[in-house]
């Protein structure tokens, strides 16, 4: 019998919604799934504190792993035919759960020759760090053969309120009373099951790379906003350089209020404006933007 193997982390319980839409038709045909729920040693909270929140900023980003409780030696002992890596995005990177598991030694044993599938559920900026796992799949010796990138789909701006809402209460419910729900809609949570059963086919045909992925983007699995897409890469290049100042400097406390208050700035002020100019020069750099979603849609 084939098995598969989901390996994710979850705060708020939203990616294991999704994981479990998505292996609901692999159940149905009677296919094994096993689950690895990382677990840290030293656990972040849920809801956060802005000093946990802001104070994982560094290490998220810079991608320094942290210790991670062991895996079961059961999953390293058998062979599985898929695996299923389902991650947040933190600060534009993997999340340090993820990214601890991916840099440790028994993610070499798991992932050497497997094939992969990434699955997500963000509010809205993802590509950087799916580049991120891509070369750290690359470094397993690991094969990613598709993609599913789930979003909070309302404005970005709205989204900014009510993830915010979310991620220090706990409560996902309406910020205000007026907003929409946080985070990805409940519809798209279940339409993950609609991607399980294509992925389903191409395990039972295992043949992946004949189609897979553009049958994903065919079916809106993966979604590029070009402003989002150009306003992530510009913002990657600040985020490394704040990590790179704030990590292991004597006075992080403050400079984290510092890059708190740049967040504000950035998001409130800067975007905006930014945004009117990407629109402004968009005819002058239409090729390469088609480019880069190209690169971002694929695996």
């Amino acid at each position: 019998m084939q098995q598969i193997l989901v390996v994710y982390y979850s705060q708020s319980g939203q990616l294991k919604d999704i994981v479990n839409q998505f292996v609901a038709p692999f159940q149905s045909a009677g296919i094994g799934i096993d689950f690895y729920s990382i677990e840290m040693e030293e656990s972040f909270p849920f809801p956060w504190t802005d000093e946990a929140f802001f104070g994982a900023f560094p290490e998220s980003f810079l991608q320094i792993p942290q210790p991670i409780k062991p895996i079961k030696q059961e999953f390293l002992e058998k062979e599985y035919s898929l695996i299923i890596l389902a991650y947040q995005v933190w600060y534009l990177s993997p999340s340090i759960p993820i990214n601890s598991f991916l840099k440790s030694t028994f993610a070499k044993d798991l992932l050497y020759n497997k094939p992969v599938i990434t699955l997500s559920g963000t509010r809205n900026m993802w590509i950087s760090s799916q580049e991120k796992i891509k070369l750290l799949l690359l470094e397993n010796k690991a094969h990613l053969v598709g993609n599913i990138a789930l979003t909070d789909k309302h404005a970005n701006h709205i989204s900014v309120l009510t993830i915010v809402h979310w991620l220090f209460t706990g409560r996902k419910d309406r910020y205000l009373g007026i907003f929409p729900l946080p985070g990805v809609s409940q519809k798209d949570i279940e339409s993950a099951s609609m991607y399980g059963k294509i992925a389903l086919e191409y395990l039972q045909k295992d043949i992946y790379d004949q189609g897979l992925q553009k049958e994903i983007i065919e079916r809106k699995g993966v979604i590029i906003k070009p402003f989002l897409l150009s306003a992530e890469y510009k913002a990657n290049r600040l985020f490394r350089i704040w990590a790179t100042i704030i990590y292991r400097n004597k006075y992080r406390r403050t400079l984290l209020k510092c890059f708190h208050l740049y967040l504000y700035i950035a998001i409130w002020v800067l975007m905006p404006i930014v945004w009117c100019f990407y629109w402004l020069t968009y005819p002058f750099f239409y090729r390469k933007i088609q480019k880069d979603i190209r690169k971002a849609e694929s695996v």
